[in-house]
């Protein structure tokens, strides 16, 4: 018993320091000259200060949003090919364990409430381990409300469930098509495998585990046609989000682009129609170009926050270099457009009342 009072009062005094590191960071940002690099406290490999920095970087007297839901791009390396991705494995850098935990306890300690893991395939890194040890982090020592991930669901097994179930709320999985060679044709497949049977496999283990289960879908040419009524009724997700395929210059477009994602690019009239099409599905989220671009705040693999308002990911500062306030400031995020997006909803399973 004291062992585990000792274990947690560490845990606790981690956070606390991490804490005041993060805004002793803010503070020594918020006086230098902004002509000025500083490298305050961590030099992270890849890091390139020639990156151009966002408009938001020359307003640095604006109120700094609330981070209340961050999505951690930890890793950009995938086992699938979508053409459309737009967080392409332009390095294979991933944090060490110990510093991304001290950086979500900043993020809780500027107000985040939910924490979502992406990628990339999060499940790649250490075969779900690295998530799976950061989702019970975020749920267990910080309390966060919300702890949810976005996975292809490919290398998920059921052995990681009986391990994490209890500390996730939500798994979201990445699906376009009920027709397996419209997946293939987009790139989410990998061998021999069945994308959609292997997603009835995840849906009833999200049902045993207690884990709402969301489904998320790129419409895109080659699925913008397709009625997925009859199959999303049938899984019955909490939440079925479905995004307008986006383009992002340096990620799925342009010369340094791994990805040429100008061939899946529908029209406005294309994806309203697809919507239309789906109406009367309850849980439908729509997210047009509009919607998606500015109102999501993305933390990369170094823990910057990405900018896309000029239509590329400008990275700010790390966090775990100048602090949350400081770094979000440059983030170009539209607060405003997240909340008219519905972007805080019920999104804790205990709140939830679902019947398994």
């Amino acid at each position: 018993m004291q062992l585990v009072l000792l274990t947690r009062l560490l845990s606790v005094g981690r956070a606390v320091l991490a804490a005041l590191r993060g805004r002793l960071g803010a503070l020594c940002w918020s006086l230098a000259p902004l002509s000025l690099s500083l490298p305050l406290s961590l030099s992270l490999p890849g890091w390139r200060d020639s990156s151009p920095r966002p408009q938001r970087e020359q307003e640095g007297d604006d109120a700094a949003p609330t981070p209340t839901s961050v999505n951690y791009h930890f890793t950009r390396q995938c086992n699938y090919k979508c053409g459309f991705c737009f967080h392409t494995a332009k390095t294979s850098f991933v944090l060490p364990l110990e510093e991304a935990k001290r950086g979500l306890a900043m993020l809780k300690e500027g107000g985040m409430e939910k924490i979502n893991f992406s990628g990339g395939e999060p499940f790649l890194q250490d075969r779900g381990e690295f998530v799976g040890k950061l989702v019970q982090f975020c749920k267990q020592e910080l309390e966060l409300p919300s702890v949810s991930i976005v996975s292809n669901g490919s290398l998920i097994r059921k052995q990681w469930f009986e391990k994490y179930g209890e500390y996730l709320d939500i798994l979201a999985i990445s699906c376009d098509s009920f027709n397996e060679d419209v997946n293939v044709l987009i790139g989410r497949h990998q061998g021999k495998k069945n994308h959609v049977e292997n997603l009835h496999k995840l849906r009833q283990w999200c049902r045993e585990y207690a884990v709402a289960f969301k489904i998320n879908s790129v419409i895109n040419r080659f699925n913008v046609e397709e009625d997925m009524n009859e199959q999303i009724k049938a899984l019955n997700p909490v939440r079925w989000k479905v995004f307008q395929c986006l383009i992002i210059e340096g990620e799925n477009s342009g010369e340094d682009a791994l990805r040429e994602a100008e061939k899946f690019v529908i029209s406005d009239e294309d994806f309203d129609r697809f919507l239309d099409r789906h109406k009367d599905v309850s849980c439908l989220v729509p997210e047009s170009n509009e919607k998606m671009r500015d109102s999501y705040l993305i933390l990369d693999e170094y823990m910057r926050f990405l900018n896309c308002r000029n239509g590329r990911k400008e990275p700010s500062k790390s966090i775990l270099d100048v602090g949350v306030e400081a770094a979000i400031k440059f983030s170009g995020f539209d607060e405003k457009m997240f909340l008219k997006r519905g972007g805080k909803y019920v999104w804790s399973k205990a709140d939830m009342k679902l019947d398994w």
